[in-house]
């Protein structure tokens, strides 16, 4: 592999284009929301999510202030205003032996920030469905 698998999540997420999630995904991906209590498993539902997430939350105010990586584990905590929401959070990826995601899981905060995410992803993702 030429390049680290976080270095890929990085390029992908300043391009803004989910289309690199088609070869960034594991077959058997696993989505973990905040405000859904079940996974959502296999690539399409971890597709959905994350092109969701990020056409919600990659705007211009989104940086991520803090990462850690340990083998085949990143964790990612992010900050950014959403409607004037101060939006804080952590992304939390596991991959496989081939770079690719196998399970990724978000948390977020405040509560006040999580209610405003919830609305806005539901609306995305109802636009897919």
């Amino acid at each position: 592999m030429s390049q680290l698998p976080i270095h890929r999540w990085h390029q992908l997420i300043a391009s803004g284009d989910p289309a690199g999630l088609d070869t960034l995904l594991a077959d058997d991906a696993v989505f973990h929301s905040p405000v859904v209590h079940t996974p959502q498993a296999g690539k399409a539902l971890t597709r959905a999510y994350l092109s969701a997430a990020m056409a919600v939350l990659n705007n211009d105010s989104f940086r991520y202030v803090r990462e850690l990586n340990d083998g085949q584990h990143s964790v990612l905590e992010f900050q950014l205003e959403l409607d004037g929401i101060s939006v804080n959070g952590v992304d939390m990826i596991q991959w496989d032996e081939h770079g690719r995601i196998i399970d990724f899981k978000v948390m977020l905060r405040p509560y006040k920030a999580l209610d405003a995410v919830r609305e806005r992803m539901m609306a995305m993702l109802t636009k897919q469905g």
